[in-house]
């Protein structure tokens, strides 16, 4: 496991998983949206956010956290490892409400530029749809990769998230 990608539901726990994960395997880290945003809650042009994906893609070795759909194929194409949260959107819900209320006002460690912590009602409408509109065509993209030799791993809650990296931090102390 040298090139993983973490993608799945808003809220589900991916950045805080990309980050345990990389500090038990010393896998470099980059959140997609540290790529994106710039300034106050801006995004970069396509072509900028692109390029600089491109460069991180190309390094030996990393842990790329976030969605960001129409980029899935390319990081499946570069990764050897991918992890998928599906979780119900009710936990997607929970996930996105704990972090608002615990980050409100703050800019977190895995956000680009000054984008501080916010109550948005179009993100919570995202995460209400995000299964309708994601879960077959990620199981769809996640088959194709199993097909070209990629790990999948998919997790369907928390508890299983815990025993995984429980399961690798043992395996790296040995």
């Amino acid at each position: 496991m040298k090139k993983v990608i973490v993608i799945g539901g808003n809220g589900s726990g991916k950045s805080t998983f990309s980050k345990q994960l990389a500090t038990i395997t010393n896998l470099p880290l980059v959140h997609l949206d540290r790529l994106l945003w710039y300034g106050n809650w801006q995004t970069r042009a396509r072509e900028e956010f692109d390029a600089l994906l491109q460069q991180e893609l190309t390094k030996d070795a990393w842990i790329i956290d976030g969605n960001y759909n129409r980029t899935i194929p390319l990081r499946l194409s570069y990764c050897d490892t991918v992890f998928y949260f599906d979780f119900s959107t009710l936990r997607c819900l929970w996930g996105v409400t704990w972090r608002v209320l615990t980050n409100l006002g703050r800019v977190r460690d895995d956000m680009g530029g000054n984008c501080r912590e916010r109550f948005s009602l179009s993100f919570y409408k995202s995460i209400l749809g995000f299964n309708k509109a994601h879960r077959k065509r990620y199981y769809a993209l996640l088959e194709e990769a199993e097909k070209n030799g990629k790990t999948v791993v998919i997790f369907r809650n928390r508890r299983q998230v815990k025993k995984y990296l429980n399961t690798i931090k043992q395996k790296q102390d040995t």
